[in-house]
This record gives structure tokens, C-alpha cells and sequence, in this order.
């Protein structure tokens, strides 16, 4: 199945209205279990920053953390990054008020600012660069000695909806199924990293969520975008059904699950 048509389908539908782009934002906090996660963890993180703190959101994609990180803190100087040059112009549109945020266009595989940043945030994106380790690289050598790295990626325990070594990966453009704890864990400790924490996210409850929330309607979308018509009754029945199972996710501890969290020191 193909995710970015469609993410870049909704990015044309909210392109030039503020709003539309806020209510996105909103609906996929809410339903997003990645974001429960995410969130609460930048909740903990913000504590522990200055109020002026530099803020890398790597792949920022829709600008839809860029967004929710602008509202955690409203001194915090933020870059979004991404490689889609059109999605970036988008967001250079929808941020065009706030002086403190700004949007390049750039390979992370290329892409380092010598100690600069106090957190870098990177969601959904490791499992799309074959690069990694030199992604990871540049990560480290972009943070400040101190510095945060928050990374919410697929596992190998499923993730990217593949339980096999050659099972194929749910979202065509993913170029691996997932990490295990002690691969990523490796690897970052390789790129300078310290204090390397992987947990579990998507245990049973938030992997029948995402495919209530996610899997289906990509399926169908894939098949044609007339189901963008029936989406809106499709989630008025599934919707309260994912966040009961999302509350779930998130106030439980897993030992595997389809999704991992890594919270990582320089």
C-alpha cells in the first residue's frame, strides 16, 4: 500500500486554509496513537529544557508536531526539515507569522547544524532513509552536549504490519519493517548516543486501534479516493472504539509491541 499519495492528497485539500490545516492537526492528534505517545513524552522532555531552546523537528512532514511543539512553548526556536520541498513551502505558508519557526528543504542524510539543537524529534522517518547511521550521526553531531534525541519508529515485532524477516511492509515506501530494541540501540551508541532508552509502544490495544484507524482506510483509499466521501461515518463508528483502545496503549506497559519509543542522550 501507498501512504505518501495520500498524506500528499490531504496536504493539497488543506493547502492555503489555516483552519482546514488546524482541524487536521487537531483530529490527528487525537487519533494517532503515535501521538499520545509522542506527546507526553515532549511533555516530560519540555520540563527539562530552557524556555529558549533550539528545536529540530527532522522529516517534519504536514508540520503537524512543528505545530504542536509551537504550542508547548511559545520562546522555543524551531526548524522543520524534511526532504518533500513541497510539503515544505506548505508549511513556510501556514508558519509564515511565527519569525521563530522555520522550514528548509534537505536530506537528513546530509543535513547536520554543529551543536545547535537542545531536542531533536524525529516521528515515522528512520524506517523511510536506508541511511540511518549516518543519520544518526548527524543527529549527534547537531545536538548540544546534553542534548535530547526522540524518535518514534516502527519494531520489528510487527511494525509496518510485517511478522516475518521477508514479509513485505504494510506502506510501500518503508525501505525496513522495523528496528529491534537492541539494533537501534546499537546503533545510536555507535553515533555518540548515551543513555539509550527503547519501550514499547502499540502493544495489543493500540495495534487493533491502528487498524481500525489506519490500515482499513488506507486500504480503501488505495482502492480509490471516493472512500474519502464514507471516511467521516466510517470513523463516527470506529473512532470512540480507537481511543478507548489508545487509552489503553498508552497507560499500559508492554513487552513487545508494533511500535517503538527512543528517548536518547548526547
Amino acid at each position: 500500500m501507498q501512504y505518501e499519495p495520500i498524506k500528499r492528497s490531504l496536504g493539497k485539500l488543506i493547502s492555503g486554509s489555516v483552519w482546514m490545516r488546524k482541524i487536521l492537526f487537531v483530529l490527528l492528534d487525537i487519533l494517532l496513537l503515535r501521538t499520545w505517545h509522542v506527546k507526553r513524552e515532549l511533555r516530560r522532555i519540555g520540563r527539562e529544557i530552557n524556555d529558549n531552546a533550539n528545536i529540530l523537528d527532522a522529516g517534519s512532514g504536514l508540520g503537524q508536531y512543528t505545530w504542536r511543539m509551537s504550542r508547548m512553548n511559545k520562546s522555543w526556536m524551531i526548524d522543520g526539515v524534511d526532504i518533500d520541498e513541497e510539503q515544505v513551502e506548505d508549511c513556510k505558508t501556514f508558519f509564515r507569522k511565527e519569525e521563530r519557526i522555520q522550514f528548509r528543504t534537505a536530506d537528513l542524510a546530509e543535513f547536520s547544524d554543529p551543536a545547535h539543537y537542545d531536542l531533536i524529534l524525529s516521528v515515522d522517518v528512520m524506517e523511510h532513509i536506508r541511511e540511518d547511521e549516518r543519520v544518526f550521526m548527524n543527529f549527534s553531531e547537531s545536538l548540544k552536549q546534553g542534548g535530547c534525541l526522540l524518535i518514534s519508529t516502527p519494531s520489528d515485532k510487527g511494525g509496518s504490519d510485517a511478522h516475518e524477516a521477508d514479509d513485505e511492509s504494510f506502506i510501500d515506501e518503508h525501505v525496513r519493517n522495523g528496528y529491534s530494541v537492541s539494533e537501534i540501540t546499537e546503533k545510536l551508541t555507535r553515533a555518540g548516543f548515551r543513555n539509550v532508552e527503547a519501550r514499547y509502544t502499540y502493544g495489543k490495544p493500540g495495534n487493533i486501534s491502528w487498524r481500525l484507524s489506519m490500515k482499513y482506510p488506507v486500504k480503501m483509499l488505495n482502492i480509490s479516493y471516493l472512500f474519502f466521501i464514507i471516511l467521516p461515518f466510517y470513523y463516527l463508528v470506529c473512532f470512540p472504539v480507537s481511543l478507548i483502545l489508545n487509552i489503553f496503549d498508552l497507560n499500559l506497559s508492554h513487552s513487545t509491541g508494533t511500535g517503538l519509543l527512543i528517548i536518547a542522550r548526547k
